[in-house]
């Protein structure tokens, strides 16, 4: 039989046990050195009617309003370029890359490649030639490097959303000082919205992964967003291309939506927030986003400071699919 000392200690060593556990049950699927998320983030918004006027000064606008130093520096362009559309409205437009390669250029950038990982078209030569993005290229005499088959290197993943320990990166990327997400704005039909976090999809390489993509598809779209944003080791930033958008049944069978507005910041979270609610999107009904924001960005509007013009200004309703109805913010929205 115990005594009173002896039940105490047993007690106590039973609750420091449960206390464990339970730690352990419920600790975050995210290492320590993932965590980056700031008490506040900045987003900038700026008008841009077209593709006709000088991108370039709103490009450089964008960056001087933080201050981005890369003078000296590489720095790679990850647009989205995964499939050929004669109407134009799937890839990140040729002219807001062009912008972006000028402006970078002006503020010092030793090196600007621009480099992708197409997830559908695997002929590159007819891709960049059919999109209008081969002449940009040639008249900047910039590089572009098909990370589906550029030198790899494993990295081991910083969070476990997926069951995958480690991900195949392409060296361009990681060699890069400054990596720029440079999306369009659009509906995606399996993720809700695809932005400057699901943009990284397509560093992934194909030679390894498959077309499109199809491990991290397996293991979980919005999983191997989290992911993969949380383990890129290298500054970021995101530069969200919304003179036209996708809206419906995106991201390559939506239609055309005229918004006539850029999206800047380094927080990619901060950033995919407040283009989502320029949709009329909620951004926490997004799952990735909703992971996301625990650890890496900020989504909540109280803790987003916006520079440059108002949102409200060039908000629209993007349509989605009837599978995420769900995340329009306004009741009924379509």
């Amino acid at each position: 039989m115990l005594d009173r000392r002896q039940f105490l200690i047993s007690s106590l060593a039973a609750s420091l046990s449960y206390l464990a556990t339970g730690c352990r049950q419920f600790s975050p699927p995210w290492e320590s050195a993932a965590y980056r998320k700031k008490v506040r983030s900045q987003v900038a918004i700026l008008g841009a009617k077209n593709y006709e006027i000088p991108l370039r000064e709103i490009v450089l606008r964008g960056l001087k309003l933080f201050r981005i130093n890369v003078q000296g520096k590489t720095v790679v362009l990850k647009p989205n370029l995964v499939e050929y559309d004669p109407a134009g409205v799937i890839n990140t437009h040729p002219a807001v890359i062009s912008a972006a390669i000028e402006a970078f250029r002006t503020l010092g950038a030793r090196d600007v490649t621009v480099a992708e990982g197409p997830g559908h078209r695997r002929d590159i030569e007819y891709l960049l030639t059919a999109s209008g993005l081969y002449s940009i290229l040639k008249d900047h005499k910039a590089q572009y490097v098909n990370l589906n088959e550029d030198d790899i290197r494993p990295l081991k993943l910083q969070s476990h959303f997926t069951n995958l320990k480690y991900l195949y990166f392409p060296e361009t990327v990681l060699n890069a000082d400054l990596l720029v997400s440079m999306p369009k704005l659009k509906t995606h039909h399996w993720a809700g919205v695809t932005l400057s976090l699901k943009n990284m999809f397509g560093i992934v390489p194909g030679s390894i992964y498959g077309w499109p993509k199809n491990t991290l598809h397996w293991a979980g779209i919005d999983e191997s967003i989290a992911d993969i944003n949380s383990s890129l080791p290298i500054p970021r930033f995101a530069i969200v291309g919304g003179i036209v958008g996708m809206e419906g049944n995106g991201p390559f069978q939506g239609t055309a939506k005229h918004c006539g507005v850029m999206i800047f910041g380094e927080d990619h979270v901060a950033v995919d927030a407040t283009a989502a609610r320029l949709m009329n999107i909620e951004p926490m009904k997004i799952k990735y986003l909703e992971w996301a924001e625990q650890f890496l960005g900020n989504t909540a509007e109280e803790k987003i400071e916006q520079i440059g013009e108002r949102l409200d200004s060039f908000r629209q309703d993007f349509h989605v699919i009837q599978s995420f109805q769900h995340l329009k913010i306004l009741t009924g929205g379509a």
